[in-house]
């Protein structure tokens, strides 16, 4: 593709609207082709997201291979915490480097290679050995995780215009839901044995990290001024100097419930685990395709309304689904696939307005930091509320659910007082 089609095929999909993209002239000519390949990049890493997925893909396999609840538990608090923790950590050093994209390239390769031992593992051990090294394996995949994660905000302000880097990461997640509900669809239609197509399916996530780093690499980056970090403490006076930072990770934390409730659903109707793995990875692929670039665009109109709407949203599905248990529905086939697929739209908002309105909120110098503090704060809320919520659940899981769902309503109201970012 020549840069004349490039730079075409950019303005039609952008639809630019002539605000200020923030770039400097070097970087805003090299920002079509930088563009794509944030797409390209992204939308193999979020298909290879779908196919190891620890809520619904990895909890499967690991059931298959009777690895006991006590492995299977620990896989959504380890990938979630593991991303998100060691950020505060990271980011000095990113912030010292003046060329980034390595850092994102690095951790995308790492996980490839994790996803392959996880492959490995599923094909040669069983049982709570398999268990224990696919934890492992996941924590150390997560690790590199929270290193694309410090990375990516930082690396998208300088490569993307700031009224066009929302539908970047939108229109990746739609793409990339496409691979998944292909994916969804062969578990539906039983296309040979289920273990094997899973087992597959985990090396094919392996490729597409190992060809998502190898796109990732060639981004034409400028040098960033590095800056250096006095240390970790010095990085939570953010939250007193900045009190919009803190509403926005207060309102973040809030919605972590969209992220953690879809195991909950699970267990509402725990019976039907195997027979709805299909059902369930066609559920949460399909919110994302169709909701993902709109939530994008809308975005980079206002984040602010993006959180807003999100919170109301997840507050509402997880209301229905509380509805559902309580006429006793949700053990009727496709009741739960139905509920998950309205709670992961909104998931989806929360996902496109929270990365959008961190990177339009800070600075060229402030991202990475807001970036760390921000996940590492949230890792923490994700750890110690897993740990709650699962204590909770051996009462009531709805009163999980109910609980998430009054979070999420909370979250919308915290977000009323975020500023227009996008108009600033």
């Amino acid at each position: 593709m020549t840069k004349d089609v490039t730079d075409q095929v950019f303005d039609a999909v952008t639809a630019d609207s002539g605000m200020d993209s923030g770039l400097s002239d070097k970087a805003e000519a090299a920002e079509p082709g930088n563009f794509f390949r944030h797409i390209l990049s992204l939308s193999a890493s979020k298909v290879a997201d779908g196919l190891i997925d620890p809520k619904l893909v990895l909890s499967w396999i690991l059931s298959a291979l009777g690895a006991g609840p006590f492995w299977t538990g620990l896989l959504v608090p380890v990938r979630e915490s593991g991303a998100l923790l060691p950020q505060l950590f990271i980011t000095p050093h990113i912030a010292r480097t003046m060329i980034r994209k390595w850092f994102w390239a690095g951790g995308a390769l790492v996980q490839g290679l994790m996803a392959a031992g996880i492959a490995l593992t599923a094909l040669t051990l069983d049982g709570g050995q398999a268990g224990f090294v696919i934890v492992v394996l996941l924590g150390v995949l997560a690790l590199a995780r929270s290193v694309c994660s410090a990375s990516y905000k930082d690396i998208l302000g300088k490569t993307v215009g700031k009224s066009r880097r929302g539908t970047a990461t939108g229109f990746a997640s739609s793409v990339a839901a496409v691979g998944v509900i292909a994916f969804a669809g062969l578990l539906l239609l039983n296309v040979g044995d289920r273990f094997v197509l899973v087992v597959a399916a985990l090396g094919l996530a392996a490729g597409l990290w190992i060809g998502s780093a190898a796109v990732f690499a060639t981004l034409r980056e400028r040098p960033s001024d590095p800056t250096d970090v006095t240390g970790q403490a010095a990085q939570f006076s953010l939250l007193r100097e900045n009190p919009q930072l803190t509403r926005f990770i207060i309102t973040r934390s809030l919605l972590v419930g969209t992220a953690l409730a879809p195991p909950y659903l699970i267990l509402l109707q725990p019976d039907s685990t195997f027979g709805q793995l299909g059902a369930l990875v066609l559920a949460s692929a399909v919110a994302s395709l169709v909701s993902s670039y709109v939530w994008g665009r809308l975005s980079d109109l206002s984040s602010r309304r993006v959180l807003q709407r999100a919170g109301l949203a997840g507050g509402v599905a997880l209301v229905l689904v509380l509805l559902a248990d309580l006429f006793g529905l949700s053990g009727v086939a496709g009741v739960i696939p139905v509920l998950l697929f309205g709670l992961m739209i909104a998931y989806q908002g929360v996902r496109q307005g929270r990365t959008t309105h961190l990177v339009d909120m800070a600075g060229p110098d402030e991202r990475a930091h807001f970036t760390a503090l921000s996940n590492t704060i949230v890792g923490i809320v994700l750890l110690v509320a897993g740990a709650a919520f699962a204590a909770i659940a051996a009462i009531s899981v709805p009163m999980v659910i109910g609980l998430f769902a009054a979070m999420c309503f909370a979250a919308a109201i915290v977000a009323t007082g975020l500023q227009e970012v996008q108009h600033g």
